[in-house]
């Protein structure tokens, strides 16, 4: 369970990447920046000018950097979670694919290259509405294998 601690940062975070999003945010921004750009001449383009900037920008990018890597991990998992269910609740999903994003690179392109070809066997099918599942593909193979070998 979370503590409290790290739902108020939750919260804290959820809220700060909101706003900053926003056009309100977008327009201060633009507006510290033209403030810079203007002042320019009234500190001879001196380097502690240029240093107020940079530092400045820097600091926020680091900050929102993790904020914002927050909010995607939140949101990465409630997708997840979203399509996990659609799989479950679908008869003619397969239920392999729940959780396959913890599966490594390599292992994704293995399925991925599998899905390709299964995506070409749905294709060639007259009927769009039937199940191109991993297994129905495995039984339709072994099916086409044994009719091939009483033809023989």
């Amino acid at each position: 369970m979370k503590t409290k601690t790290e739902n108020k940062f939750e919260q804290i975070a959820t809220r700060i990447t909101c706003w900053t999003g926003s056009s309100l945010a977008f327009g201060i921004a633009l507006g510290v920046v033209l403030t810079w750009v203007i002042s320019g001449p009234v500190f001879n383009y001196s380097d502690t000018w240029q240093l107020v900037i940079n530092t400045g920008t820097t600091i926020i990018t680091f900050l929102m950097v993790f904020l914002i890597q927050k909010s995607q991990n939140k949101d990465g998992k409630a997708i997840q979670l979203k399509l996990n269910e659609l799989i479950a609740a679908s008869r003619h999903a397969s239920n392999r694919m729940v959780d396959i994003e913890d599966l490594t690179e390599v292992e994704l392109d293995v399925l991925h290259k599998y899905y390709a070809k299964l995506s070409e066997k749905a294709e060639a099918d007259d009927d769009i509405h039937r199940s191109h599942s991993i297994d129905k593909a495995n039984e339709q193979a072994s099916k086409q294998r044994v009719a091939q070998r009483k033809d023989l």
